[in-house]
């Protein structure tokens, strides 16, 4: 399938795309060795800030469109996705509260102290002064898979989580950049953000369903739309049925892509931290290396990992449907900083 391919991180992109979906690199014209693969980590934060901010700006509009057509339909005004939006925020603030305690308990990650792992405690300790934050709790996860997480509603709740396969195979450097990216997860209240895009998806999926059974079990059409009957009406009915079905898809797309967002921003905040992007680079290049699998990651929690524990790491893999640039990728932009 023909794409075109970033001349600065390596991603394959649509042929219609005039910059890259990932780094935004200009996709068109001609271009120098320079120009191509000159970056920072100050331009990528930047550039991701803006673009998560965008993505989540678009699902509020979408929610928005998506309830006034709920409200036209049921005859109700906006009484519905308000009472979805309450929902939503409810079911997530419980998760939200009790989060760090579940994903912890369900990774089999076990708390450890700076006596029982020196290194790994003295490494989050230098990435929370380099930072300027409190210092996490620190957990090992016991399987020989590499990989790492952060969780924690705020920098003072924060805990991180690294598995005994990725303390054994890296170097000091590298795991650095390991702790440099989750820390950077901490520090840009990505849990929060998280928090308030699920609850986005969430409203939008559950007046999409709501909207479906509707028509398709209630009545097919409130008074309104039959007293307003006609084409115009009918018109309307068939513009709602498409976007319940197609809106479910369209948000989590955006949720996956703010994910892959906060992922870049994550590792160019480590490579502030370490002033070494090489450790990073060096660490994900192990990563895609391993062939072993993490049982204890789920699909729930799989976001959270510094690399996806389920998708092919390949910069070919299936882009629109991973929470994770891909690995190959960002090894790209790290050493072009």
């Amino acid at each position: 399938m023909p794409a075109k391919v970033c001349p600065r991180c390596g991603f394959y992109n649509s042929t219609f795309r005039k910059t890259c979906s990932l780094c935004e690199t200009p996709l068109d014209g001609e271009y120098t060795k320079e120009v191509a693969f000159q970056t920072s980590f100050y331009k990528v934060q930047s550039e991701n800030k803006m673009n998560s901010f965008i993505l989540v700006l678009s699902l509020f509009i979408f929610l928005i469109g998506l309830g006034f057509l709920f409200g036209y339909i049921f005859d109700i005004g906006y009484y519905g996705p308000v009472i979805a939006l309450i929902v939503s925020i409810v079911t997530t603030l419980i998760a939200y509260n009790g989060g760090k305690a579940i994903v912890l308990s369900m990774s089999g990650a076990k708390k450890v102290t700076e006596k029982e792992e020196p290194e790994f405690v003295h490494v989050v300790q230098e990435m929370a002064v380099a930072s300027g934050m409190p210092v996490p709790e620190t957990y090992i996860i016991e399987t020989e898979a590499m990989n790492a997480f952060a969780t924690g509603k705020d920098p003072k709740d924060g805990a991180i989580a690294i598995t005994r396969g990725l303390q054994n195979k890296l170097n000091r450097e590298e795991l650095s950049g390991v702790i440099g990216h989750e820390m950077a997860h901490i520090a840009n209240l990505d849990i929060k953000f998280a928090m308030l895009v699920g609850i986005l998806v969430g409203t939008i999926v559950m007046i999409s369903d709501w909207l479906l059974r509707y028509m398709f079990w209630g009545r097919r059409g409130s008074s309104k739309s039959r007293k307003s009957g006609g084409l115009a009406g009918a018109i309307l009915l068939i513009v709602a049925l498409v976007l319940a079905i197609i809106s479910p898809i369209l948000a989590k797309l955006i949720q996956m892509a703010v994910s892959r967002k906060r992922e870049l921003m994550a590792d160019a905040r480590a490579a502030e931290y370490t002033r070494n992007p090489e450790g990073l680079a060096a660490a994900l290049e192990k990563i895609a290396g391993s062939s072993i699998k993490l049982e204890t990651a789920t699909r729930a929690t799989a976001h959270m990992y510094i690399a996806n524990p389920f998708k092919d790491f390949s910069k070919k893999s299936s882009a629109l449907f991973s929470t994770h640039p891909p690995i190959e990728s960002r090894i790209r932009l790290l050493r072009s900083m």
